[in-house]
């Protein structure tokens, strides 16, 4: 899919709205964009624990809950073609939501997110490897599910547990959010260092359009 226009923001010299335009732009659209003389600033908002491992060059980190909580003071920064990205597009998608609804248009969603763009085949950034979001999810779930069915042999009253997670999971994918995912988002090993609203201003403000906001091993 190709970019059909990027929406302005206040700038001179750009494309004037298209009402018509996708609100997601596939990975050759956003290879080819970041080659333009205008290139859009992308904006990951995985975890520093996801983003560390693997992610586009010239990429910022703005982890999606740091986005949420300092949305007002973030979109001020932002006065470029955005394109947010995540593992897949879920995050990227609440990420959109929540900056269209405090007025900013000028944004886009990677399509497939990272994943799409890794088996396109564009290069990308790597540093130390860690588990993703996704599988750390899974891991917890599957864990207490797995005690609690064990455990049931002899305290029956445990099952309820592992109803409980399973009616959880059932609930994320409906409404396509994750609390347990959240929660974990929150943990030492998933927040990396530096990440605070202060930190991620300060990186938009002060990195040129093109570069990252946490410098690339």
């Amino acid at each position: 899919m190709e970019l059909e226009a990027f929406v302005t923001a206040g700038t001179a010299g750009r494309s004037p709205i298209t009402m018509t335009a996708p609100a997601t732009i596939d990975s050759q659209g956003l290879s080819e964009r970041l080659g333009s003389a205008t290139p859009p600033r992308v904006i990951d908002v995985r975890t520093p624990g996801e983003f560390e491992p693997a992610h586009i060059a010239g990429a910022y980190n703005v982890p999606l809950d740091l986005l949420r909580e300092h949305r007002d003071e973030i979109i001020s920064h932002l006065d470029q073609d955005i394109v947010l990205v995540c593992r897949s597009g879920q995050r990227a998608a609440q990420a959109e939501a929540t900056l269209r609804t405090a007025g900013l248009v000028n944004v886009h969603i990677l399509d497939g997110g990272i994943t799409a763009w890794q088996a396109t085949g564009f290069a990308i950034n790597r540093g130390n490897q860690r588990w993703d979001l996704e599988r750390q999810v899974r891991l917890v779930a599957g864990s207490i599910v797995l005690t609690s069915v064990l455990g049931s042999l002899a305290a029956p009253r445990l099952k309820w547990v592992a109803a409980a997670i399973g009616g959880g999971l059932t609930f994320a994918s409906l409404t396509n959010t994750c609390a347990m995912g959240m929660m974990l988002s929150k943990l030492p090993y998933n927040r990396g260092a530096n990440c605070d609203a202060q930190t991620v201003v300060s990186q938009l403000v002060g990195s040129p359009a093109g570069q990252t906001a946490r410098q690339s091993p």
